[in-house]
């Protein structure tokens, strides 16, 4: 069989470089290969700083999601010191995460995904000019209406944190800044301005009624009764025509390490590893944990590392490399992150009957995303009348000069965590590992591929395609953020 290689990259509408290489037999690609071309190093800078330094360091590595980082260094910190914040300080918290997190989510499905709908090769569909004049980047109606929507959003976190990105306000005991009484009502009357862009652009329904959707009989039966009102709608419509069900497929084991903790210990999604085959949700094992560098231009000393013993040191010309991202793992097997494993893990049931009959794929990847915005936007409104101003916002405490701590969280993309050692009052190690590392891994050392790579496989390709639009789907389903993944 006949085949070629296809280099796909650089992407646009991606946070950092991405390039994938394509290996193509018969109008399919058999093979992939996703490549993280660029070395950032921010393990290395945060070897020998203070302990405190990682709050100012860590949300540098991002411009679109530093909360997430700023969380995960908190509490590996807080971890390392014994400290638990006050109920205000994780209200706060929880706040301004889901702030970055729905933006996020904004920003995906306007800005980074739907954009590709409006290609000549969808002339023909009958859903073509309504996208386009919806969805045209930087000229579509409801991509500019979003960009309004967004800018306005952030000045939630103006007022939580003092600015955004890279806010210090989050620290290990809680948040720094307090919120006042008048301050919640404008924080109030922002996020119901969020609400209501929701409800009418989006959605075109309350959140309420989006989120009781039940069933994936119930979706089609909700779309069939206002046909193409609101974005949500029309997606359905043309991801049925384009079968995006059957595009993409993931590996079947969804990882969320906990989202939005609640003061008395409850989730808005629990930790775990949510399993297709069984569909039960298992226990999160973080000893399970592991980071495999054989494909990586890093040192594979010993073979593959749990992140509190992780290394990270350069090795461009290593052999048989192919990317700066080392390969993680969960008791050796590959896993999926992001909005669809959070929302497996709540235990959403229109998300649980989509991934019943057609698992992880393009379509239910984006369908988890929005069905999320629908649902911690209410949230949120119960985290801001739950706040009880002029009680604590914040503990203090020392940190060890021996200790090590483990901060876990969920950014847009899904599962981040920091692993962090102390010796000597300052830092020993410091291991991230990111979302995209997770869902954008190479091969590990018995070949396995990642779970971008194994989703890419199958995708249709067709004749003189040099960017082939069902891969850009599948890329941007998974929504990479490549500066997080080599931090």
């Amino acid at each position: 069989m006949a085949s070629r290689r296809l280099v796909v990259g650089p992407f646009n509408r991606v946070e950092g470089d991405l390039e994938v290489t394509l290996e193509i037999a018969q109008g399919r690609v058999v093979s992939a290969r996703v490549n993280a071309p660029m070395y950032r190093g921010f393990e290395q800078i945060l070897q020998g700083k203070s302990p405190h330094d990682a709050l100012v360091y860590v949300p540098r590595i991002c411009g679109i999601c530093s909360v997430s980082q700023s969380v995960a260094a908190a509490r590996a910190l807080a971890g390392a010191a014994g400290l638990v914040p006050p109920p205000n300080g994780r209200h706060v918290t929880n706040l301004m995460l889901a702030a970055e997190n729905l933006a996020d989510h904004l920003s995906h499905f306007y800005l980074f995904f739907m954009p590709d709908f409006t290609r000549p090769v969808y002339a023909g569909e009958p859903w073509f000019e309504e996208g386009v004049r919806r969805f045209d980047a930087q000229r579509g109606e409801q991509v500019r209406r979003a960009i309004a929507a967004r800018q306005r959003w952030f000045t939630l976190l103006g007022t939580l944190g003092g600015k955004w990105p890279h806010t210090q306000s989050i620290e290990p005991g809680g948040s720094a800044r307090p919120v006042d009484a008048a301050e919640r009502i404008r924080l109030m009357a922002r996020v119901r301005e969020f609400r209501g862009f929701l409800e009418q652009n989006l959605y075109a329904a309350p959140l309420e009624e989006v989120g009781a959707l039940r069933s994936e009989a119930e979706f089609e039966a909700w779309c069939a009764r206002a046909p193409g009102q609101g974005d949500l709608r029309l997606f359905a419509q043309l991801a049925a025509a384009l079968s995006l069900h059957r595009l993409g497929g993931g590996p079947g084991r969804y990882l969320c390490h906990g989202s939005y903790e609640q003061p008395d210990g409850r989730w808005f999604a629990p930790p775990g590893l949510w399993v297709a085959a069984t569909r039960q949700l298992e226990p999160l094992d973080l000893a399970q944990v592991s980071e495999d560098a054989h494909c990586a231009w890093l040192a594979s000393d010993g073979g593959p590392r749990h992140p509190a013993v992780g290394l990270t040191r350069p090795d461009a010309d290593k052999p048989g490399a192919y990317t700066w991202n080392k390969a993680p793992r969960l008791g050796g097997r590959v896993v999926e992150t992001g909005a669809i494993a959070r929302q497996l893990a709540a235990g959403q049931p229109l998300v649980h009957d989509l991934v019943a009959r057609c698992g992880g794929s393009v379509y239910t990847r984006v369908i988890a995303r929005l069905l999320e915005l629908a649902a911690v936007v209410p949230q949120m409104e119960d985290w801001l009348r739950a706040l009880q101003p002029g009680e604590p916002w914040c503990v203090e405490g020392p940190l060890p000069d021996t200790g090590e701590g483990v901060g876990l969280t969920e950014a847009a993309r899904g599962a981040l965590g920091h692993w962090l050692r102390l010796e000597g009052g300052r830092i020993a190690s410091y291991q991230i590992v990111a979302p995209t590392s997770w869902n954008f891994s190479p091969r590990d050392a018995q070949g396995t591929p990642g779970a971008l790579e194994a989703a890419l496989e199958g995708a249709p390709v067709a004749p003189g395609e040099q960017t082939p639009v069902a891969v850009q789907h599948i890329v941007r389903s998974f929504d990479p953020c490549m500066v997080c993944t080599v931090h």
